[in-house]
């Protein structure tokens, strides 16, 4: 048996949640006794086997064929390297890109195709978990057949580490390019800002508790104070106090960081669907049943207009 996961990279990058995909394409392997292959199609496709060799990979496939995502591309060379590998299961992380062409894939596979995973258990077939009415309740899907295509939730597992030493291979491709009929001419950030907030590695989040737009100043002053960017809760878009780009949640971004301060931020359960994967959290909140406090590391219960100055003043000193 053998697990293929299809790693996704944009503008020259890979996307970090192609790290958390080895792992879990790992715990998969592990439970099935296979091995973990990876596939990167496109782009710098040397470079970003590099990237993902790590311990996790028994072996590393490349296509080299376009510079970016192409769902024509993808649909072939997957299918062909499915056809050669035989793997058991295929993973590919719950984005644009992928639920652009994985059910396409699966439909030609003739696999069943689960989205959004979150979790999933092979002790007795395979058993995926996702999250429905926005992470309110869960659901388990059992998967009939011995295959299956996957897209997994990103910020769910932890990020690959190490390095290691798989076999990488080019994989040679036969793409009938008749069938290309999409062409990828540029690439525009919709509603992009002045940051990305899922690279930041600390990040001051902010929520309702602020109360008024130029109580801002003092979450600005402290994210300068330790050198984070400032992120937000639904609230505070939906308010137009900071743009959408800054929205961490469920209907905003996933982010990942190493340390996440949320202030003023109840801790509602879409919210939390963005940011449950940072290694710390701290919350700041003057009601001490905020839902924030259950899965925070740190917790200061106090009013957060007196314990955010005296942060600032802390660390900017």
């Amino acid at each position: 048996m053998s697990v293929l996961a299809v790693a996704e990279h944009r503008r020259g990058e890979l996307r970090d949640v192609s790290y958390e995909l080895l792992t879990a394409g790992r715990i998969l392997a592990d439970a099935t006794d296979g091995d973990l292959h990876v596939a990167v199609v496109s782009g710098d496709v040397d470079a970003y086997a590099d990237k993902l060799n790590r311990d996790d990979v028994d072996a590393i496939h490349t296509v080299d064929h376009g510079e970016e995502f192409n769902h024509d591309v993808y649909v072939q060379a997957v299918e062909q390297l499915v056809d050669s590998v035989d793997p058991t299961y295929v993973l590919a992380p719950n984005s644009v890109n992928s639920l652009d062409y994985v059910p396409a894939l699966a439909q030609r596979l003739d696999y069943p195709l689960v989205t959004d995973a979150v979790g999933f258990d092979v002790d007795d077939g395979l058993t995926v978990t996702r999250e429905l009415y926005g992470g309110k309740a869960e659901s388990t899907i059992e998967v009939a057949g011995d295959r299956a295509v996957l897209t997994i939730r990103g910020g769910e597992w932890p990020a690959s580490e190490g390095t290691g030493e798989a076999e990488i291979s080019a994989f040679d491709a036969d793409i009938d390019e008749s069938a290309v009929r999409s062409t990828v001419t540029g690439f525009q950030e919709v509603g992009a800002g002045d940051v990305d907030i899922t690279d930041a590695d600390v990040l001051v989040s902010v929520g309702r508790g602020i109360e008024e737009e130029e109580n801002l100043d003092i979450i600005h002053d402290l994210a300068d104070a330790l050198g984070a960017t400032v992120s937000a809760s639904r609230p505070i878009v939906d308010n137009d106090w900071l743009p959408k780009d800054r929205q961490v949640g469920q209907s905003g971004k996933v982010v990942s960081p190493d340390i996440y301060i949320a202030i003023g931020i109840s801790g509602a359960v879409q919210h939390v669907a963005g940011m449950k994967g940072s290694e710390i959290i701290i919350a700041i909140n003057d009601d001490p049943s905020a839902p924030i406090f259950d899965i925070a590391d740190y917790g200061i219960v106090d009013d957060l207009f007196d314990v955010v100055p005296a942060l600032t003043e802390e660390f900017g000193g």
